[in-house]
């Protein structure tokens, strides 16, 4: 079961730029795709900025529907990230094929996904940056994480099927809270 998470503790979640995967809804149909091209470019409120290639299916309800989920998965489900990164919306129906559970959101349409270990509602505030880089910015609406999974590992791209795993935690002096 989610709870809600502090939109204030979101640059925490996303800062260090996992794989996540988008999701998106247009005429009742979801779809989910993997993307590790997004940044945190505010905390408050929390906006994260995120490129979507035009060549991607979910581009085209992204730009009009102007809202997303962006899910935070965990180490135990890179094959199923990678299986989603691996095929399109347009053939399938990819929640379904690769085993994910679509969870209905509080705040937009896109669905949350269950087995991921956080989940951010998102609208799309700023468009400017989309023709020139597909570069959409996004604010935060809800944030939402699962206690249950305690201290998640999240996968890092670094390209032709190569990731690198989270690593050890270290605590230092910050005047950050």
């Amino acid at each position: 079961m989610m709870k809600d998470l502090p939109l204030s503790k979101v640059y925490q979640l996303i800062e260090p730029g996992p794989v996540v995967l988008l999701t998106t809804a247009q005429k009742g149909r979801a779809n989910v795709m993997t993307m590790s091209w997004h940044m945190m470019i505010e905390f408050e409120p929390p906006l994260v900025a995120c490129v979507v290639s035009s060549a991607d299916h979910s581009f085209a309800a992204l730009r009009a529907t102007k809202e997303c989920v962006i899910a935070i998965p965990a180490l135990h489900l890179a094959p199923k990230v990678v299986e989603v990164g691996n095929c399109s919306g347009r053939d399938l129906e990819k929640f379904e094929r690769v085993g994910l559970t679509p969870v209905p959101a509080e705040r937009v349409a896109p669905p949350l996904v269950a087995e991921c270990f956080a989940n951010l509602e998102c609208k799309v505030v700023n468009t400017r940056l989309v023709k020139t880089y597909n570069l959409f910015v996004l604010e935060v609406l809800k944030a939402w994480t699962d206690p249950a999974q305690k201290n998640p590992k999240t996968i890092h791209h670094q390209g032709y099927g190569r990731f690198v795993v989270d690593g050890e935690m270290i605590k230092l002096k910050s005047k950050m809270r």
